[in-house]
């Protein structure tokens, strides 16, 4: 299984023939669409969603799938699906799980929120749900008025995958993610690595 990071929150997942693309959002390129099979939208926020992206790899492909949640789908003209629901995307068994975004202050942003376990592989969104399942490779937060570091840390503890991966960092600068991932290497139990822009790892 490749794992391929682009912008943000954006990851790519193939083996074979089968492929998901998730959270292409204001930041992603075009070409991270190319050839991908299924998009999946863990919430609503421009840096987790492009419309105008979405709406060119249609254009180019009509048969891309689309999944996220309810109110997502029906604005975007993607098939819906609800924490619990297990289903095939782009040739992968995928479990939907948490539910929320996680909470900044006072309540703020109050809405929903998808994490996906793609055979193994999580992707929480932009929130720390920790699912019942084993995780083989984590899609870790690294950076947003959500989360704090201990938060991050706390999570990989929780969840004890065996490798993990950080994402959501455009925020950061090179001292910033030099400072999380020296943090997470010694703190976590984890085979912690960073992938670079563009770059890929396969996963043993």
């Amino acid at each position: 299984m490749r794992l391929t990071k682009y912008a943000h929150a954006c990851v790519r997942i193939e083996d074979g023939d089968r492929s998901v693309l998730i959270d292409p959002g204001c930041w992603t390129a075009p070409e991270a669409f190319h050839g991908v099979r299924a998009v999946l939208f863990t919430h609503e926020h421009a840096d987790h969603v492009d419309e105008d992206l979405l709406a060119a790899a249609r254009a180019a492909d009509p048969e891309l799938q689309v999944y996220t949640h309810a109110d997502l789908a029906a604005e975007l003209g993607g098939e819906a699906v609800a924490v619990g629901d297990r289903f095939t995307a782009g040739g992968f068994e995928v479990r939907a799980v948490g539910g929320r975004h996680a909470e900044t202050i006072d309540g703020y942003p109050n809405c929903a929120n998808l994490g996906f376990l793609v055979e193994g592989v999580y992707h929480p969104g932009d929130a720390l749900h920790r699912p019942e399942e084993d995780v083989r490779a984590l899609l870790l937060p690294a950076s947003g008025p959500w989360l704090s570091l201990r938060a991050a840390i706390e999570m990989v503890r929780a969840v004890r995958p065996e490798h993990t991966f950080p994402i959501h960092d455009a925020n950061l600068s090179e001292i910033g993610m030099a400072n999380f991932d020296g943090w997470l290497g010694e703190e976590a139990d984890t085979r912690f690595a960073r992938i670079a822009l563009g770059k890929s790892v396969d996963l043993p």
